[in-house]
């Protein structure tokens, strides 16, 4: 009997179990069962070609009461066991470079983004799964040292559409859920009758898991070794439910995988075979707490990463408007 977080008993410290265990057979099945190959003729916008202006339209009258929250969490150049590849930040110019007035202050930033540490957007390009991206694409024809000619992230452009936070802390009565617990599809079905929504076609669904806020209250850990997130069972049901953006304050993924041989199986089935873009690393205790005051989670939700030609991803900061 697969156990979900609704009946699972308290985790020991510091880990959880992320089971049920999966072959590479069961997964090649469900890659097909949930692929969306061939739908969109703008193939590298992938599932985003599902917000039309009248989704936009609808999501606008979600906006109550002006209240405005950014996701991003704060540049981070500290290194730590989630943050191998430290964030970089100086200053370029401090003001004394030239005389005369105004002064003028510059700096540089700089980042290896796609790591636990940045809030960013993955693009389609970034994740193949046997040598195919997203459509069918051939890895290798698409993607060089020079960027990415199909799934860029330049070719997604800005999204705005209906946001859902699915807190599962808030759900359960908890803080967090334990490093390396998995949600399950009933997880989040039982997420969506306790908070009162429903995920639907062109949403961007946000899952909540509290990691960041253990991190603070508890210190950093290696997120590659535990980390709470989405088995890969989940995955049909937000196929089936047509969603266009796929985020969380982690990066989507359990970790240990539940896949043998795979490490990140939900990057793979979001990104290559649904073409969702991800978002990783989202600073969402801002957004739970709103959206507990104000007894609803669903809102207006926009994002616009920098257009890089040939990106795999960007730096963002999501903004929730309730």
């Amino acid at each position: 009997m697969t156990r979900h977080l609704s009946d699972a008993p308290t985790p020991p410290p510091g880990g959880a179990d992320n089971g049920p265990a999966v072959s590479r057979a069961e997964f090649d099945a469900l890659f097909a069962a949930v692929r969306s190959w061939g739908r969109w003729s703008a193939a590298d916008r992938g599932a985003w070609n599902r917000v039309t202006p009248e989704r936009v339209r609808r999501a606008t009258a979600l906006v109550r009461s002006g209240t405005v929250v950014p996701m991003a969490r704060p540049w981070d150049t500290s290194p730590g066991p989630d943050n191998a590849r430290p964030a970089l930040h100086h200053m370029s110019d401090p003001g004394d470079a030239e005389p005369g007035e105004p002064a003028v202050h510059k700096d540089f930033i700089g980042a290896d983004y796609h790591g636990k540490a940045v809030s960013h957007l993955d693009a389609l390009c970034h994740v193949a799964y046997r040598g195919q991206l997203f459509d069918g694409r051939p890895a290798r024809e698409c993607v060089d040292a020079a960027g990415a000619r199909f799934g860029a992230v330049s070719a997604l452009g800005a999204l705005v559409t209906r946001g859902v936070l699915l807190d599962l802390p808030a759900v359960l009565g908890c803080r967090w859920l334990a490093p390396g617990q998995a949600v399950h599809a009933e997880d989040l079905a039982a997420a969506e009758r306790a908070l009162g929504v429903t995920l639907g076609e062109g949403d961007a669904v946000l899952l909540r898991s509290g990691g960041l806020r253990r991190r603070r209250e508890e210190g950093a850990w290696d997120l590659d070794a535990a980390s709470a997130g989405l088995h890969v069972d989940a995955m049909p049901l937000l196929a089936e439910r047509g969603i266009a953006l796929l985020g969380g304050d982690g990066d989507s993924d359990v970790r240990p995988s539940p896949v043998d041989g795979l490490h990140s199986p939900v990057h793979a089935l979001a990104l290559a075979a649904m073409g969702v873009p991800l978002l990783d690393n989202l600073d969402l205790e801002a957004l739970a707490a709103a959206c507990a005051a104000e007894g609803r989670y669903a809102f207006l939700f926009m994002v616009a990463p920098l257009h890089i030609p040939g990106g795999t991803g960007s730096p963002v900061t999501p903004l929730a408007v309730l």
